[in-house]
């Protein structure tokens, strides 16, 4: 039983940054987040895995970082440039088994575990 718990949104201006955070309640090899606009689905958004190797969606390489703690198994999204397309629930991801590859697709299909997610508003 694994739980995990997002907190760092809220509502910013376009240009601002937020920094969201998910703690996990057991170590984790890979890690990630999701986030879901209303009426669109769901997408990826970054993972990383603990050997440091990430992947970003396209969308917001450049102006998002992730990193990750092992030591509390928690992990951080660092969100600059926001704009109001980042407007959208986000969804904290951790799988424990290792495995070499840590993709957002694998968090979907490897059975990770999901937090209850955390707002992200982004006004013009």
């Amino acid at each position: 039983q694994v739980q995990l718990g997002e907190s760092g949104g809220g509502s910013v201006q376009a240009g601002g940054s937020l920094r969201l955070t998910c703690a996990v309640s057991s170590y984790s090899y890979c890690m990630g987040w999701f986030r879901q606009a209303p009426g669109k689905e769901r997408e990826g958004v970054a993972s990383i895995h603990t050997s440091g190797m990430t992947n970003y969606a396209d969308s917001v390489k450049g102006r998002f970082t992730i990193s990750k703690d092992n030591t509390k198994n928690t992990q951080y999204l660092q969100m600059n440039s926001l704009k109001p397309e980042d407007t959208a629930m986000y969804y904290c991801a951790a799988r424990l088994g290792y495995k070499l590859s840590c993709s957002l697709s694998d968090l979907l299909s490897d059975s990770a575990y999901w937090g209850q997610g955390t707002q992200v508003t982004v006004s013009s």
